[in-house]
């Protein structure tokens, strides 16, 4: 998933033909996931409360609320940097729709 390479940990925690299901773990405030560009639909399941800023390139950045527990879905094409705006570690679970709509 991503070009660049972000000092967020990944963990692959179910891959098979239809999805793909990945623990990022941000450990520290300015961890991020590199920039990166998404090739599937996914959701995200945010496992803290907190603020996540997202890069969306040419000097553009957003602050993007999470709350626990709570997903949200992006379909793809979708290309950030994701970065813990946080001074404590967080961690969300992403989930990619491997398999084409039909």
């Amino acid at each position: 998933m991503c070009s660049s390479t972000g000092s967020a940990k990944p963990t692959v925690l179910i891959e098979n033909d239809r999805v793909r299901v990945t623990e990022w773990r941000f450990k520290q405030r300015g961890d991020n996931t590199g920039w990166h560009r998404h090739s599937h639909d996914y959701i995200v399941v945010p496992l803290f409360t907190g603020t996540l800023e997202i890069d969306l390139g040419d000097g553009e950045r957003i602050e993007a609320t999470m709350q626990n527990g709570i997903p949200y879905f992006r379909e793809t094409g979708v290309e950030h940097d994701v970065i813990n705006a946080n001074t404590f570690e967080c961690a969300f679970v992403e989930i990619e729709l491997l398999e084409a709509r039909s």
